[in-house]
């Protein structure tokens, strides 16, 4: 086992190379929608990026491009590049008319009724920001996140993002609990198989109480319904054996059919042992509080539940978790959007950001009492990673997360499938400021 890393109490430096994946982002709120909005999260990280101009093309040079190109899927691809330029409506209105391909067609349509609802949500948006009456304010965030949700082309109902009220989950030992987590796993393949029989031998050593996931449960586009025939086969048979609750989270290719987010929260979870009792939700186990949160559409709704929720536990330890990372020093890098909305709520109050969608296992340096941790190794093809300074530790490797925690300590601990431990950090501190220490 290798050295425990001595983690300093103070906040680590928070630089950045500034250097971003050319895989678009969904902004927060409104700005998803509204025209000219920032870089937005797209619904899956497509391989098949079409050729497009050079960076910030105008409506001419895509539309250039798009009568060049043969290739229904790279058409389509510029189709939706064109959404948010001046005068897209009337050219996205002919396409959709005359274009051939359905396919082509649908992008589109897509297109179209993003800018349409954007109109909507920036009424509502401004009316959201002038709010300050609390009931009012809730409602009006209920009000845009729908919205949202239409103009992404999603089903999901409210009564399925929606928190139900923090629930127990019981552990083995009274004030102890242990936890496996791992992400960007459901490929299929023979690495998914692979770490799924590593986690069954380590927890045949050491008994798990509960699993979380960081989401792309489900490649490339998520699940069409809550019954579908893959679920036995890409999960209850790899991970039905450990036989714990596994309490899920949705990633990018989570959501790329429009009812896979619905179909995901809605399975019925039995000898599988899934548990998704809505797109965001929190649960106290032993001397932990875990927050799950739907990075992928990141509302005003949902952040102040979070808020709400983080400011109501009294819990000793207190993990957040979900797909996009805040910070990495993976091909994706960080998240400005995130680092805007989301850290500011965890700063001082959460103790550790679990998440994905990087495809390696990283520990990046605290901030403000926040460590953050991407287990994104539970299966998918892996991807190359430079540290920076501020990694105490990342590496492109297969594996998965474990995180054991009592009244006194939270530890964490990145394996690989032969079970060896990568990396492992202690935290002893409070909400406020944790810290670490090297192992007696």
């Amino acid at each position: 086992m290798p050295p425990e890393r001595h983690i300093p109490a103070t906040s680590a430096e928070r630089h950045r190379r500034g250097r971003r994946a050319g895989i678009v982002h969904l902004a927060l709120l409104a700005a998803v929608l509204l025209a000219a909005p920032p870089r937005v999260r797209s619904q899956v990280d497509s391989d098949e990026q079409a050729a497009a101009p050079a960076a910030a093309p105008n409506l001419e040079q895509l539309e250039q491009a798009y009568r060049a190109e043969r290739d229904d899927k790279k058409r389509a691809a510029l189709v939706g590049k064109m959404t948010w330029l001046p005068g897209a409506p009337e050219l996205l209105r002919k396409i959709l008319a005359t274009d051939p391909s359905d396919e082509v067609a649908l992008a589109a349509g897509n297109a179209w009724r993003r800018v349409l609802l954007g109109e909507i949500l920036g009424g509502l948006q401004g009316r959201l920001d002038a709010a300050s009456d609390p009931g009012r304010r809730a409602r009006l965030a209920r009000e845009v996140e729908r919205y949202q949700v239409f103009a992404l082309g999603q089903n999901l109902p409210r009564f399925l993002r929606e928190a139900p009220p923090v629930f127990e989950v019981k552990t083995r030992s009274r004030g102890k609990v242990r936890v496996l987590a791992f992400g960007d796993f459901g490929d299929g393949g023979s690495h998914q198989e692979q770490i799924a029989g590593a986690m069954q031998r380590a927890h045949a050593d050491k008994r798990f109480d509960l699993a979380l996931t960081l989401g792309d449960n489900f490649y490339p586009a998520g699940m069409p319904t809550p019954t579908d025939d893959r679920w036995r086969r890409e999960f209850e048979r790899l991970y039905g054996p450990l036989r714990i609750p596994i309490f899920a989270t949705l990633g990018n290719h989570d959501w790329v059919l429009a009812d896979s987010p619905a179909a995901e929260v809605m399975h019925a979870g039995g000898a599988d042992g899934w548990r998704m009792p809505a797109t965001r939700y929190s649960f106290v186990a032993g001397p932990v509080q875990f927050f799950a949160l739907d990075t992928n559409l990141v509302t005003r709704a949902q952040l102040d539940w979070l808020d709400a929720e983080l400011g109501r536990s009294k819990a000793r330890w207190k993990v957040v978790y979900g797909h996009h990372p805040i910070v990495a020093d993976g091909p994706y890098g960080d998240d400005p959007a995130l680092a805007k909305s989301l850290l500011p709520i965890l700063r001082g109050r959460a103790n550790l950001y679990l998440c994905g969608h990087e495809h390696d296992l990283e520990h990046l340096a605290p901030d403000a009492g926040v460590h953050f941790v991407i287990a994104g190794g539970g299966g998918a093809g892996t991807y190359p990673i430079t540290p920076s300074p501020r990694a105490l530790y990342a590496a492109a490797k297969n594996g998965f997360a474990v995180v054991e925690a009592d009244r006194k300590t939270l530890s964490v601990s990145l394996l690989d499938a032969d079970l060896k431990v990568l990396h492992r950090f202690t935290l002893t501190g409070g909400a406020d400021e944790p810290k670490a220490v090297s192992p007696p």
